[in-house]
């Protein structure tokens, strides 16, 4: 099974900039041997394996909103924190739109209803 890396180019004022960038830096690894040695030791199917790490993935959006585990919120404080230091009205306003992507990634799950069990 071959899935391709993602590799592209986009404008810096791009909304989903960080998210692409994540993408391309994630895909460059294959999680493909891991997931077929998962299935040799589990007998769970390399598909069935995907689906349950993609819909494991998208359910996390979820899951933050209910837990705000402390990487989230590390987050969002550490880009308050440096636009507080710097003192600017720019760096406000990019951590305001920081901010306002991690907030509406948080939101897509529940937003969209596309979760089946």
């Amino acid at each position: 099974m071959d899935i391709p890396r993602y590799r592209d180019t986009w404008n810096e004022d791009d909304p989903h900039a960080n998210f692409k960038a994540e993408v391309a830096n994630y895909s460059v690894a294959d999680p493909i041997p891991t997931l077929e040695t998962l299935s040799q030791a589990t007998g769970i199917p390399v598909l069935s394996l995907i689906r349950y790490v993609l819909v494991k993935w998208v359910a996390a959006g979820a899951e933050a909103q209910l837990s705000m585990p402390p990487s989230v919120l590390r987050q969002m404080q550490a880009h308050v924190d440096a636009a507080e230091a710097a003192g600017t009205d720019e760096t406000r306003l990019q951590a305001y739109e920081s901010l306002r992507q991690m907030v509406a990634w948080l939101a897509l799950p529940v937003e969209d209803g596309n979760i089946e069990s």
